[in-house]
């Protein structure tokens, strides 16, 4: 039996090859799955993608499958609700930030700016390939990503994570040259 190479991250744990196969990397063009993982990814902060997927089902429940006209109309009760639940990362800076977030996807949307075509307006809609040799923690489309992002008032958002985001929706793609899945998405 042969095994498939792929990214050294994803190790051996069941979850992460999974994530790994069927989700990193693959481009992503649905506005609310786009502003879910970009939450996640302001949960990342300090702490491991694993932790993060391993409580993904958790985050889904306590944000109401990430819907963004519920979650923005979260106040004090959510905020405590949450910060008592262990299936989530109990950062209070991060829910609230999150719940910025709703607010602020709405407030473009309301504006007419759709937020799928917002994130690939950085690359005219097209994959930025990586070289598959080097994997940079960020990089000056990152950069200038985090700060629009800032500027509009989202948190969570630097340039590290603005570049982990850019490459767990697709818009880069960073499967290393030996990955089975750098040629597959």
């Amino acid at each position: 039996m042969t095994t498939q190479l792929r990214c050294s991250w994803a190790g051996n744990d069941l979850l992460m090859t999974t994530y790994h196969d069927e989700e990193w990397g693959v481009p992503m063009r649905d506005s609310r799955a786009l502003w879910q993982t970009l939450m996640l990814e302001g949960f990342q902060a300090g702490l491991s993608w694993s932790i993060i997927l391993n409580k993904r089902e958790g985050f889904r429940r306590a944000f109401l499958d990430f819907d963004p006209e519920k979650v923005a109309r979260f106040g004090t009760r959510e905020i405590e609700l949450m910060m008592a639940d262990p299936g989530i990362v109990r950062a209070r800076a991060k829910i609230e930030s999150t719940i910025a977030g709703a607010r602020i996807y709405l407030e473009m949307q309301k504006s007419g700016e759709d937020f799928a075509d917002y994130c690939w307006s950085f690359t005219k809609g097209n994959v930025v390939m990586g070289d598959g040799k080097s994997f940079p923690t960020t990089t000056p489309l990152a950069e200038q990503i985090a700060k629009d992002l800032k500027k509009r008032g989202f948190k969570f958002v630097g340039p590290s994570i603005a570049y982990a985001w850019m490459q767990a929706v697709g818009i880069v793609n960073d499967h290393s040259n030996m990955c089975f899945r750098r040629k597959q998405v």
